[in-house]
């Protein structure tokens, strides 16, 4: 009975604890609905409707192509037929597809996605009352998935405004708005799941995730916050089957207005750049300089008369900082790069063998038209061979030098062949033909320097060596797992 009382009497507490202070059980501000606020923002949220005419070759047989190929043989040249040998044009099929946007300005300015817009021939919006516009594509941008469209009226449209989306937590209430497999306006509401997001759609992902219901058709509807602000531009989901699962993924408002601003001033956007290749600091990289955390991005190439060069970058440095910002991972500096202004200079933090150092470096303008460069292999002579770490090494020399084009400016050990069967964590990153030009940050020109440098490693009681290598023009650094006893040479 006593345990029973108990029970009864820390429920009664529990209940009018409730009663008492409901502000506390939504901790978060969920409102009691959330009618109000989407009768407000529905206005400014369109469909949009796009049409591609895509030609049809009637003449192509439903049964395979052998038996058509075959047949035409027996034809004139040039001529086409169908089943029955008459000559056919093309047709032309309309393929329709459907998205959504929202307003931004009265003027008619309407943000959507650019994979909802893309290859379209004519483009339509559709706002709630009914009214259909027919729209002009103002600019797009493939790498964020934007497109910004304009209509022309002689009217005041409504519209809604971006708000930062930085200050929203994991856990907010967010509201969806957009046009679900064609259905019409919808409404749906979730909290935001986790922030920059990498999804590998594109080199600067940085999505907000939401569990608010977003399905095919919704792309390109914004996602709202509490105060009506759009905070972000639902763009993907993650979906086995197709439909919403729970993963939706939306661009945040303070990555795209950078973006919008760019597409409405220049119909393109123009990012920054700063000249250098990076990779990532890896837990082994860490380990092997004696960093307390695998943070920043680590500097392959510095490209000569280069935003980088200017500034005093050098080939391992560390970039930890960028503009008072944080760099943890590549990514970072990707997206923080590309989204700074043009011509603007800011400071830039490295960390050189263990120092922190502090750039100016002025921004330049990324000329994205330049394709990948190909990397191949290099050639090597095998003589005087001397096996380290499962890698057997040469000295460099004049008919090496030449053999790789090596220039004067080039020192170092090259690598003649590479033990993969040995199982040694890193071998996979090295390749024949790469030239070893330091050891944990420090210029190696001889295979006897580069075995000190390990024995150094060795002693300081690391298990990895940083190994950084020169590949047809190329810098890059490469963590090799230590023995734990001494190579046999």
């Amino acid at each position: 009975m006593m345990y029973i009382s108990k029970r009864l009497t820390s429920a009664f507490i529990v209940v009018f604890y409730m009663i008492a202070s409901p502000s506390l059980t939504f901790a978060n501000g969920a409102p009691e609905s959330f009618a109000d606020l989407s009768e407000k923002l529905l206005p400014a949220v369109v469909n949009v409707y796009t049409t591609q005419n895509i030609k049809v070759d009637r003449n192509r047989s439903s049964r395979g192509s052998d038996a058509e190929e075959f047949f035409k043989r027996f034809l004139p040249p040039g001529a086409q037929n169908d089943n029955r040998g008459n000559n056919r044009r093309p047709r032309v099929q309309q393929r329709r597809s459907l998205g959504s946007g929202f307003i931004i300005e009265a003027s008619g300015i309407i943000i959507t996605n650019n994979h909802v817009i893309e290859d379209a021939d004519e483009v339509s919006i559709r706002l709630q009352d009914g009214t259909e516009f027919e729209a002009e594509v103002i600019g797009k941008d493939d790498k964020v998935d934007l497109a910004v469209l304009k209509v022309e009226t002689d009217k005041d449209l409504p519209f809604v405004k971006f708000g930062d989306e930085t200050k929203s937590r994991v856990g907010d209430w967010v509201l969806a708005i957009g046009n679900p497999f064609g259905v019409g306006s919808s409404v749906t509401a979730g909290i935001i799941s986790a922030t920059h997001r990498n999804i590998n759609s594109g080199p600067y992902d940085q999505y907000l995730q939401t569990d608010a219901s977003i399905n095919r058709g919704n792309s390109g509807g914004p996602m709202f916050n509490m105060d009506g602000e759009v905070i972000g531009i639902n763009t993907a989901i993650y979906s086995p089957t197709g439909g919403n699962v729970g993963v939706g993924f939306a661009v945040p408002a303070s990555q795209a207005v950078i973006i919008i601003d760019q597409l409405r001033e220049f119909g393109r956007t123009k990012r920054g750049r700063i000249g250098v290749r990076i990779s990532a600091v890896t837990d082994d990289i860490a380990e092997s300089l004696g960093l307390d955390e695998a943070v920043g991005a680590m500097v392959n190439s510095v490209e000569e008369d280069s935003p980088s060069s200017k500034a005093g970058v050098e080939f391992g440095d560390i970039i930890v900082e960028f503009d008072g910002t944080e760099i943890k991972d590549v990514r970072d500096l990707t997206t923080i790069v590309a989204n700074t202004r043009i011509g603007s200079t800011v400071e830039m933090i490295v960390l050189r063998k263990g120092k922190r150092e502090t750039l100016n470096i002025s921004i330049d303008e990324l000329d994205e038209s330049d394709p990948d460069e190909e990397d191949t292999e290099e050639e090597a002579e095998e003589e005087e061979q001397e096996t380290v770490l499962d890698l057997s090494l040469v000295e460099l020399d004049d008919e090496a030098r030449e053999e790789l084009d090596l220039g004067e400016d080039i020192d170092g050990v090259l690598v003649a062949s590479v033990d993969y069967g040995s199982g040694r964590e890193g071998l996979r990153g090295m390749r024949r033909g790469d030239v070893i030009v330091e050891v944990t940050q420090q210029e190696v020109s001889s295979i006897d320097e580069i075995k000190e440098r390990i024995e150094d490693q060795r002693k300081a009681g690391r298990s990895v060596v940083l190994l950084s290598i020169y590949r047809r023009g190329q810098y890059a650094h490469i963590p090799v797992q230590l023995d734990t006893e001494e190579d046999d040479d």
